[in-house]
């Protein structure tokens, strides 16, 4: 997924390469001598009839303010609202890297230029902002600015408008109109039907989540997300379940904060904990996953004590394959994160006998100096493991073209193979390159590899920008056993286009990224129907970070003709996730096998994914397999 700057610099960035749309002035809007009031301007749709106009002696309250970055403003609420609930109340004022200089409770009447702006850039696909942007202020008569302003009491200053409340009743479960792909910027607001929609008539406004659970951990940004309906696909650790592409999870709702954070910590919070009382301010919408609620209250944080799970061993006669995205490993990375892996590896996953690891970098790292050789990186990895008490695993992998495939510029990421030389061996056969296709062999009546290691079609057109698949022979209690290393291409524009944002304009939203990991599937599934067609019963792992759902077009042309099956379907549903991104729990990383993989016992192994604390942000699986 894309990366973020940091709090300061996320707001640079919207303020310098976001996308402001002045429009021409709508036919239906009021004369420019009548009172205008925030409703009028924000309207009934999602661009404002005022865009582009300027208005003057705006009312209201300031119920926020953010003080800090490059794009500074307040929030005004209008304490007289109409009763159209399609029409928000609230409005963000843009003063740019200009301190606002105004406080909460302040009564001004505010004059500017009214525009949409699009957090991201318009091109991102997500929807707008409706501000004020070259404004002037002035207080209201029974209120003060400057000296006055800072003498007044609190008790003085003017009662907040009521936040509305974010319940399972107020958000509808119904998520997005349906646009046929097309925007929906237009279209009458339905708050009554829409979840975004209900969102977008608040804008601005303030908004309040009482006794909301954690469904996101905090991110290195100070943002965490929550659920307002407890109800909606919960996971029994306490997340929200994405099931479907029609299971959006509308309650999700993003949570930073506004109060100084010197005063006012920020929680380091779980998946599962909770924000006890009220969490409240006014609703903002960003670029990394929409509708945000600016905190000017924030709720009691609850640890709920959320534990890191452990696998058990695999036994004897059971052949342990497991991967795990190790996020841009190199030998530049913090130590502690190599040892926390190691951790993970020999505590939590039980050392298995062969690991899938993806996000291997160069032994240089970010560094855009040419390296492609990882050996630095993976004996670094391996140590690790032995000083944790692990096995000695060897590894194996195929160095990448420089800046070939994709990911992280400069860290040539690839996949490879750790595998535990006292429980399984590796056939080696040479011939294997960044370019040189594998096959698939006859020898002795069975299936072999023209090498091994080698990389699946790495020529083929579906693996521009993106890691190539790995294969590797391995024997096991005399079997062969073949695994495949998988990283396909991202959603989120890191390797090429990336989709449309869930909470974006359009909807339903243009999964871009889509048709090359489809055309990857058929290639990997490919190679699997070639090693089942010399031996039926062919045992056969592919694994990795496929960077898709399990209900995706990418997985079903990966299990077409039966040639790999998702062993992870023996999970309960609520179960089958290692990814939480925007507060979803999701999956995006699998162990497919072969039909030959008899009664195969699948694990998700929740140790990064639900948590703050990371050493990566993918759960690692495994996948035990009896061969008597």
């Amino acid at each position: 997924m894309p990366s973020r700057p940091t709090r300061g610099a996320t707001l640079t960035v919207a303020a310098v390469c976001s996308t402001l749309l002045v429009l021409p002035s709508s036919a239906g809007a009021e004369d420019s001598g009548a009172e205008v009031r925030i409703h009028d301007i924000q309207g009934a749709t999602r661009l404002s009839p005022y865009a582009g106009r300027e208005v003057a002696g705006v009312p209201g309250i300031v119920t926020g303010v953010r003080d800090f970055g490059s794009a500074r403003g307040f929030w005004l609420q209008d304490a007289d609202p109409d009763d159209d609930p399609a029409t928000s109340e609230g409005i963000f004022v843009y003063t740019g890297k200009k301190s606002p200089g105004v406080a909460v409770g302040d009564k001004l009447t505010v004059s500017g230029e009214v525009s949409e702006f699009y957090p991201g850039g318009k091109e991102a696909g997500g929807q707008s902002v409706t501000q004020l942007t070259g404004a002037t202020w002035k207080s209201a008569p029974d209120s003060a600015t400057g000296e006055g302003r800072r003498a007044k009491s609190e008790e003085r200053r003017a009662k907040l408008p009521a936040a509305f409340r974010l319940t399972p009743h107020s958000v509808p479960r119904a998520y997005a109109p349906e646009a046929g792909g097309d925007s929906i910027e237009k279209r009458a607001l339905r708050p009554s039907r829409y979840a975004l929609d209900r969102y977008e008539a608040l804008e601005g406004m303030r908004v309040s989540a009482r006794g909301a659970r954690v469904t996101g951990p905090t991110s290195a940004y100070d943002d965490l997300w929550v659920t307002t309906d407890p109800r909606q696909r919960p996971t029994p650790r306490g997340g929200t379940l994405y099931g479907s592409y029609g299971d959006q999870n509308g309650a999700r709702m993003k949570v930073s904060s506004l109060l100084p954070p010197d005063e006012h910590p920020f929680p380091r919070a779980d998946v599962g904990d909770g924000l006890a009382g009220k969490t409240e301010g006014p609703l903002d919408y960003e670029q990394f996953g929409g509708y945000t609620l600016r905190a000017t209250t924030l709720g009691t944080h609850q640890d709920r004590d959320l534990k890191r799970e452990r696998t058990r061993a695999q036994r004897a006669d059971e052949l342990a394959v497991a991967t795990y995205n190790v996020e841009n490993l190199s030998p530049k990375t913090d130590p502690a994160k190599f040892d926390r892996l190691a951790e993970g590896l020999v505590t939590n996953l039980s050392s298995p006998d062969i690991v899938t690891v993806e996000e291997v970098q160069d032994d240089t790292g970010p560094d855009d100096d040419g390296t492609v050789s990882a050996g630095k990186t993976l004996d670094k990895l391996t140590e690790a493991v032995r000083k944790a008490g692990g096995p000695s695993y060897k590894w194996r992998q195929i160095d990448p073209g420089d800046k070939q495939d994709g990911g992280q510029p400069g860290g040539n990421i690839r996949v490879a193979f750790l595998y535990n030389p006292e429980r399984v061996s590796f056939t080696d056969r040479p011939g294997g390159d960044a370019t040189t296709p594998v096959e698939v062999v006859g020898k002795g009546g069975k299936p072999a590899l023209s090498a091994s290691p080698g990389r699946i079609a790495p020529q083929d057109p579906a693996w521009k920008a993106s890691r190539k698949p790995l294969a590797g022979e391995f024997r096991f209690r005399g079997r062969p056993v073949f695994v495949v290393a998988n990283h396909f291409s991202s959603k989120g524009g890191g390797d090429l286009d990336g989709d449309e944002p869930m909470e974006g304009r359009f909807q339903p939203p243009t999964r871009h990224s889509e048709p090359q990991r489809v055309e990857q599937a058929k290639l990997l599934n490919s190679f699997a129907r070639d090693v089942r067609a010399k031996d039926r019963d062919a045992l056969i792992v592919a694994g990795g970070d496929f960077n898709d759902f399990p209900f995706s077009p990418s997985l079903d042309a990966l299990r077409s003709g039966n040639a790999l099956t998702s062993p992870m379907n023996q999970l309960p549903e609520n179960e089958r996730y290692g990814y939480v991104f925007n507060g979803n729990s999701q999956s995006l990383d699998h162990l497919l096998t072969s039909p030959g993989a008899r009664r195969p016992d699948y694990d998700i192994v929740h140790i990064n994914a639900e948590f703050a604390d990371q050493s990566s942000d993918h759960d690692p699986s495994v996948v035990r397999i009896p061969l008597r």
